[in-house]
């Protein structure tokens, strides 16, 4: 990764400044943007808070409530795009009886007190039915999340949203590192944590363990490394 591109800004100002126009009133004034990146004065939103805010959001800002805080999600680009459709295929093919959902946002962390927004959730054919914006963990099997070329991967993917998953008892967290072009397969949640957690370069034979059950030869991947 280089310099440039782990310096990249959260969002623009433009964003920002259409953020702030349509956020709730009770909100704006709490809403700043320092060296890049969305800030919260007065203290942390809670969960209700945040969840008026990211409804309100305009569609170039895709708003996580991780750990507490106020996250932007980084918008994909087309190797993003590639590698999730090249993963929708091979789920399709093995399990046709479930949906990988792109861009799902889930009810994350212990309690339910984050909001992630994955991008890919698999579930069995008619999960999401009647779900609002945040779908429960309840009965899905895997949270999947591709590297961004953004500054915050590094703690939002590797760190963050394993803890966020495994508290929200979801059974595989599949993360696609477009870093250092590696696949790193976390399963059996418990207390917060996953207890296993395998990474394998590009190009291996990777097993996604029960309940999921789906074999991934990742050899495809070299054609998007960077």
């Amino acid at each position: 990764m280089t310099p440039d591109t782990a310096e990249r800004p959260q969002m623009s100002v433009e964003d920002f400044e259409e953020l702030v126009r349509r956020a709730p009133r009770e909100l704006q004034n709490r809403l700043e943007f320092l060296g890049g990146r969305l800030c919260i004065r007065h203290g942390p939103l809670d969960v209700d808070e945040f969840e008026e805010l990211a409804e309100a959001a305009p569609e170039t800002v895709r708003l996580e409530y991780i750990n507490g805080k106020v996250e932007v999600k980084a918008v994909p680009d087309g190797n993003h795009g590639e590698i999730f459709m090249w993963l929708l295929r091979q789920c399709m093919l093995q399990r046709p009886e479930l949906n990988l959902m792109p861009e799902r946002g889930v009810k994350a962390e212990a309690y339910r007190k984050g909001r992630a927004i994955t991008d890919g959730f698999l579930a069995p054919e008619g999960h999401f039915k009647g779900h609002g914006n945040w779908s429960a963990a309840d009965g899905a099997l895997m949270a999947v999340e591709i590297t961004s070329r953004d500054r915050d991967t590094n703690q939002r993917d590797r760190i963050d949203k394993p803890v966020g998953y495994a508290g929200a008892e979801i059974p595989v967290y599949l993360l696609i590192d477009r870093d250092i072009d590696t696949v790193t397969v976390y399963s059996e949640p418990k207390d917060g944590r996953y207890l296993q957690a395998s990474s394998y370069p590009w190009g291996s034979i990777v097993e996604l363990p029960a309940p999921v059950g789906i074999t991934l030869n990742t050899e495809k991947l070299k054609d998007y490394a960077d």
